[in-house]
């Protein structure tokens, strides 16, 4: 029913654009109810036709990656579905710090790339966790590839000649994150320079440098630790203008659910999509299952007795159409009895597709 709304939030996701599905839900009681329409927004995309407080919880779910319900003066809801592409990790030098950047980036979930104009330095035998390596000059490397909002990019090639060139290339956008490594002096020297150039005191405060949280990293794979620790800082957490903090809930990119839900399939199924939650669970909001009629299920909210649960109630609105609201409760009792070291809640919000 609605294949073409997950097959543009596919599109939209693969050329990194953090998106938000609004699902416009008619309710019939607390629990039940039918699905009106899906509709897709980027931050490109704000409505003026919608009320202010629909605008500022989809611009809130695009900022911090929150799932939130907004009620309609129609006793209706809007489920704002924030869904973000997998963060890239540009890593500008090949040297000794890329090679355990590339490793530790790959295993907290980054697709990383990797740029230098060296062939000695830039090949897949010296990278081979990497998802893109770029043989070519600083310079020319830019025009091979977008730099997104949801990019990282890591500047540690061989000399500040290199740094100035990425720096300068990179500015001209405005990625999640930059970091450049180099001394005080070094980065000074840089900074003076752009800012002769008229380059702004605002675009050279989004750089970190020098780069990593101060843990007094020594050798490359502590210095690389460094690295994305302060990367997944910026990940988790918006730091805002005014020096406040909010925690960022950076939905996992889960490619085989988006898939299967806008291809063609003779056996019907419904969407469980965890829709808030309390306290200790093993998956937050956002998390999501596909379950088929014939017992078939893709991804998980959790596992156990509880999600058994869920499947079952899910087969049952495959049949009956529409939309369900389950609550999961781990909560002490339920939680020992399934020997889980979790206890909180859960909503679902369970479609028939």
């Amino acid at each position: 029913m609605f294949k073409n709304t997950y097959d543009n939030l596919m599109n939209k996701l693969t050329e990194g654009k953090k998106t938000v599905l609004l699902t416009h839900l008619k309710c019939e009681n607390d629990k039940k109810g039918s699905i009106i329409k899906k509709e897709l927004m980027t931050r490109y995309d704000i409505r003026s036709s919608y009320e202010d407080e629909l605008n500022m919880k989809i611009n809130n779910a695009l900022v911090t990656g929150k799932t939130n319900i907004y009620k309609t003066k129609d006793n209706s809801m809007i489920l704002i579905e924030p869904y973000f592409p997998k963060p890239r990790l540009i890593i500008f030098g090949g040297g000794h710090i890329a090679k355990p950047l590339v490793n530790f980036g790959t295993k907290v979930g980054f697709s990383t790339t990797v740029v230098d104009d060296r062939p000695s330095f830039a090949n897949l035998g010296r990278f081979p966790n990497a998802n893109d390596v770029i043989c070519d000059s600083f310079e020319n490397s830019f025009n091979q590839f977008n730099i997104r909002d949801s990019d990282f990019i890591i500047i540690v090639t061989r000399g500040h000649r290199h740094d100035e060139v990425c720096l300068r290339n990179t500015l001209k956008y405005s990625p999640a994150y930059i970091g450049m490594i180099g001394s005080k002096r070094r980065v000074k020297g840089i900074k003076d320079k752009l800012l002769n150039d008229g380059y702004t005191d605002d675009q050279l405060d989004q750089v970190n440098a020098p780069i990593g949280l101060d843990i007094g990293a020594v050798t490359p794979e502590e210095i690389a630790i460094s690295i994305i620790g302060e990367v997944i800082s910026y990940r988790r957490i918006n730091k805002t203008s005014d020096k406040t903090i909010k925690k960022v809930n950076w939905p996992e990119f889960e490619p085989d659910i988006i898939n299967n839900l806008y291809k063609e399939d003779d056996v019907p199924k419904a969407l469980v999509t965890i829709i808030s939650s309390k306290g200790s669970v093993p998956r937050k909001a956002g998390a999501k299952m596909i379950v088929w009629l014939d017992g078939r299920t893709l991804g998980s909210i959790g596992g156990g007795c509880s999600e058994a649960s869920i499947i079952t109630n899910a087969r049952d609105i495959i049949l009956e159409k529409g939309y369900a609201i389950e609550e999961v409760d781990m909560t002490a009792d339920m939680a020992e009895k399934e020997g889980m070291v979790c206890g909180g809640k859960m909503k679902v919000l369970i479609e028939a597709l």
